[in-house]
């Protein structure tokens, strides 16, 4: 799907939510591009509870957890993150903001919304063995924290509730990492810290 398309079947998606009146919240890669230029993304990702998600009979559902579904609308694929997960639900109720999409203001998530949900993710996917979307997030997380220097103690504290101390503590760690390269990239390159 060539990005003009992808961009005008989100727009239908959009109308066809507010349609419905249902609440929704914009997060994953179509977010940051609202916050972060460069970012490549083919599909779409909401915050939704599985009863909204029923009343959308027109998106096909190929794959559904207690947390996560995957459906496709027309050509274009939809991760849902549904409320059942406190976490997303916290992230729906208090980390939105209005959003202008293709001459139109949509609910989505805040830095510090996205941020909670790229972290919350990692552990994850380590334990996937899925480094090209580790590498991926991370450098959202990275892109996120240098230009708008969000409070990471509040979202870790946010995380304690969702993450064991273990995944917690290894999460503290690469964000030390990504903070020590953004002070490097800050200094400029080739010269000593």
């Amino acid at each position: 799907m060539n990005a003009d398309s992808l961009f005008q079947t989100v727009d239908q998606l959009f109308v066809l939510l507010q349609e419905r009146n249902i609440k929704y919240l914009l997060v994953g890669g179509i977010a940051i591009l609202q916050y972060v230029q460069g970012r490549n993304t083919e599909d779409i990702d909401l915050i939704l509870s599985t009863s909204s998600l029923q009343k959308l009979p027109e998106i096909t559902i190929t794959s559904q957890d207690e947390d996560f579904a995957r459906g496709t609308f027309e050509n274009l694929q939809i991760d849902f993150l549904l409320t059942r997960n406190p976490l997303f639900a916290r992230v729906q109720r208090g980390y939105a903001t209005m959003q202008s999409f293709q001459e139109r203001d949509i609910p989505c998530a805040t830095v510090e919304g996205l941020l909670l949900l790229k972290l919350y993710a990692l552990p994850s996917l380590y334990r996937q063995g899925n480094f090209a979307r580790v590498g991926l997030y991370e450098n959202d997380i990275a892109t996120l924290m240098h230009d708008y220097q969000p409070d990471i103690d509040a979202l870790f504290t946010e995380l304690t509730h969702s993450l064991s101390s273990t995944d917690i503590a290894s999460l503290q760690d690469i964000v030390a990492e990504i903070q020590q390269r953004i002070e490097r990239f800050q200094q400029g390159f080739g010269e000593q810290l």
